[in-house]
């Protein structure tokens, strides 16, 4: 009688690469060979959605981790070398990353030190609300954004950080790649002195100590398998310290982003019909044959009130759209003052106030000269910020008077025309006063005279719009800077030596663009922020190194799905391993035990457990006969290892999920002397051995040549996954006994009965997919109610 109830099969169209269950809610994440990401539910193993791979992000995913809250998946790109940050809500992409290295494995953690220290901390933060008023969403109407940018996303941006408790997204990849990274964003250590590449990792939760199984080369030229573990005792004894800084240091990347995102709707606001006017003068000065310039036919219209140039007659009646243009022109200056004001001086604002209070911080050199906050680089990133900020004010002031250029000179050229087409004008357009030609003469002296060096430079002669250079993201100087001729303010700064020369003021950058400014701020911060991700990483050491075993010629297990496999005890605070080591001993199963704190040991750290053992108390040849290699292992809790298993003789080839508990096997008191300069295969004669007898903790999986297996202990679930990685099944693994009386044909319609029951807000149908992703095909699922919130099912958050 098996004692694992199965809930879902499913025959997949793609081969899965990484599977993940969450952590809060009956949820599994798969990635596949296409780069497609999937998240089904228990629940038949139904489809919620689906996130297909784009050309700017990549295909080839090599690594899922979930957030400890289950609100957000963090998966790793390897042929563009990018880390994403996923809301699983709506499989929208809430912030992206570059990484040096292709990453092979990640681990989000949370911190569970409950020192009162920590705690006050918790209280006291974050009083950044009481003073800084809520960012503005960005705009909805506008399209083409931002690659991942969709209408309520500027509210999602601002809340990655999750809770106050400190979060840590650690990344490990080839040569000895290992980054952490605060709330997932921001890069609080990189590590050094890890050697080989990295298949698994787990940091533990009281920050004492980093666990790394890597791949090197032996001196046999094999691939050896290794325990490596990092002292990291920094982040540990300063953890308010480094709570705080990664807060408030995630708050600055999110208000980065949140500008980077308000500068790119600019942008789109400043479209190709500001460049127009510009463009139709170019083709018009290009086509007509007459000596004289442009600028001086349009002044003979203002003067006459029409021209002898057939060709400006021509230019005219072209223009048929004039009017159109223009109130398009204005709507578009409109909509990018209202940015300016709303968004940018708001971010600027927010960074300002925080980069005071990290400036305050690194004034206390007690507590955060060790972290490598550095106050003078944080007033270099404030007075970049004042410089953005200023910019900002600069195009402000273009902006307003464009737009009154604009419009006078639209409304006088569209009655001009008009009067040229010997049509109406309406009486209100009819009345211009002298100053109004007056104005319209300096502005065609100021702007519509012909300039060769610019037709090099731009393909074009006029520059009549002034807006879009600030837009442009390009390193050379504004084609037609601000005149600052007659400003008195900036007199009295020259002729001031002392204020000229005070860090009290801001310096303005009047030759370049808002989006250099932009870069250069962005540039100082990012230098500002990774100074204490150099000064951390160099202070985590190496504690322990122990080989454990090569790799066989033969092997040809997926990297993503080999063992060793990591657990972190909290408990305990304990780091486990498990592994196997098949070309030694194929009926063992062995379990490396480490304490958190590297400086402390533990007593016969390594055991073994005897896999010929598992079902009866029969003499060990009978037992023999009896014999399961392991083809999986995954810790299932602290007590409990969930494993998969094959027949070891040759016409025994059945597979086997099964519980192992661990209890007695971790009570094992025999001694092992482990010789440091011998691997672990070579000394495995030694390794004190112990049996276990599993009762009916298995079962049978019977028309499937089951291989991997990934698993919940918290939501009691499990996921099979066959050889060729296309065939899943998905089991509950604690049932009560009633439950399980009946035929085994049963069970899994029985299973899903009890599923119905506990989601009964689910409906039946389709679920449509967030995020661009097909919708799910009736044969995938059987439920029907669309765009459900996860968070508000009760029966998927952890009770």
């Amino acid at each position: 009688m098996p004692a694992f109830r199965q809930v879902g099969e499913k025959q997949l169209p793609n081969p899965v690469l990484c599977m993940a269950w969450s952590p809060r809610r009956d949820l599994i994440a798969l990635a596949n060979t296409t780069g497609e990401l999937l998240l089904h539910r228990l629940a038949c193993f139904q489809r919620v959605w689906s996130l297909p791979p784009t050309e700017t992000t990549g295909k080839e995913i090599t690594a899922l981790a979930w957030r400890p809250d289950g609100k957000i998946l963090a998966f790793s790109l390897g042929d563009t070398k990018q880390v994403v940050l996923c809301g699983v809500e709506k499989a929208e992409i809430l912030h992206v990353f570059p990484v040096e290295n292709s990453v092979t494995c990640m681990h989000w953690m949370e911190v569970t030190d409950d020192c009162s220290a920590l705690n006050s901390f918790f209280n006291s933060e974050d009083e950044s609300n009481f003073f800084l008023s809520k960012l503005p969403s960005l705009p909805k109407s506008l399209k083409f954004l931002f690659l991942f940018y969709s209408e309520d996303k500027s509210d999602e941006i601002m809340n990655l950080l999750g809770e106050v408790r400190l979060n840590i997204l650690v990344l490990g990849g080839d040569n000895g790649f290992v980054e952490l990274y605060a709330y997932g964003m921001y890069k609080i250590a990189t590590l050094t002195g890890v050697s080989g590449s990295c298949c698994s990792l787990s940091l533990s939760n009281d920050l004492k100590s980093l666990s790394i199984i890597t791949e090197i080369m032996s001196a046999e030229d094999k691939p050896e398998i290794c325990y490596v573990q990092m002292d990291t005792g920094l982040l540990s004894d300063c953890l308010p310290e480094v709570t705080r800084m990664a807060r408030k240091f995630t708050h600055i990347s999110t208000v980065l982003q949140y500008l980077h995102l308000s500068l790119t709707c600019m942008c789109e606001a400043w479209e190709d019909i500001l460049m127009q006017m510009d463009l139709r003068l170019t083709k018009f000065v290009q086509e007509k044959n007459t000596s004289t310039q442009v600028q001086d036919e349009f002044l003979e219209l203002l003067l006459w009130g029409q021209s002898r140039s057939p060709h400006l007659s021509i230019l005219c009646v072209l223009s048929k759209g004039l009017k159109k243009l223009g109130q398009s022109i204005e709507s578009s200056y409109s909509s990018i003052q209202k940015l300016v004001i709303s968004h940018l001086q708001s971010g600027c604002e927010a960074l300002l106030y925080h980069l005071s209070e990290v400036k305050g911080m690194s004034l206390w050199k007690q507590k955060f000269e060790p972290l490598g906050l550095d106050s003078t680089a944080i007033e270099g990133a404030i007075t970049a910020v004042g410089s953005f900020s200023l910019k900002a004010n600069e195009l402000l002031q273009v902006i307003d008077k464009s737009m009154k250029n604009f419009k006078a000179f639209f409304r006088w050229l569209y009655v001009a025309m008009l009067r040229m087409c010997e049509e109406h004008v309406p009486p209100e357009l009819n009345k211009m006063t002298q100053k109004d030609i007056a104005f319209v003469a300096d502005f065609l002296s100021e702007h519509f005279s012909a300039n060769e060096e610019l037709f090099d430079r731009k393909g074009k002669y006029f520059n009549v719009e002034r807006v879009g250079q600030y837009l442009k993201d390009e390193d050379e100087d504004l084609v037609s800077p601000p005149n600052i001729n007659g400003n008195q303010w900036l007199k009295f700064l020259q002729e001031s030596k002392h204020l000229k020369e005070s860090p009290l003021l801001f310096p303005s950058y009047p030759q370049k663009s808002l989006h250099f400014v932009k870069r250069m701020m962005e540039n100082v911060i990012e230098q500002c922020l990774q100074k204490p991700a150099e000064i951390i990483g160099k202070s985590v050491k190496q504690a322990a190194f122990l080989p454990l075993y090569t790799v066989p010629e033969s092997s040809n297990t997926p990297r993503l799905f080999d063992m060793p496999s990591l657990w972190n005890d909290k408990k305990a605070k304990m780091h486990y391993v498990v592994f196997n080591m098949p070309h030694i001993s194929p009926c063992k199963l062995y379990l490396l035990r480490k304490e958190t704190d590297p400086n402390r040991s533990v007593p016969n750290n390594v055991i073994s457990i005897a896999l010929s053992r598992l079902f009866d108390r029969a003499n060990d040849d009978a037992a023999q006969s009896h014999g399961y290699n392991c083809l999986d292992a995954r810790f299932y809790d602290d007590e409990m290892l969930t494993v998969v298993l094959q027949g070891a003789e040759e016409n025994n080839s059945k597979r086997i999920l099964a519980q192992l508990p661990l209890t007695s096997a971790l009570s094992c008191e025999a001694p092992f002397n482990w010789k440091t300069n011998l691997r672990l295969d070579q000394q495995s004669s030694s390794i004190p051995c112990q049996g276990l007898v599993l009762g009916n903790q298995l079962r049978e999986l019977e028309s499937m040549k089951a291989q991997f297996v990934a698993v919940n202990g918290i939501r009691k679930v499990a996921c099979v996954l066959s050889t060729n990685l296309r065939h899943i099944r998905v089991f509950e693994m604690d049932v009560e006994d009633e439950e399980e009386e009946g035929a085994d044909s049963q069970n899994a319609t029985a299973g899903q009965d009890v599923l119905h029951n506990t989601m009964t807000s689910e409906g039946q149908g389709e679920e449509s997919v967030e995020a661009g992703g097909d919708p799910v095909d009736n044969e995938e699922n059987g439920l029907t109610k669309s765009n459900e919130r996860l968070d508000s099912k009760e029966d998927l958050e952890l009770t």
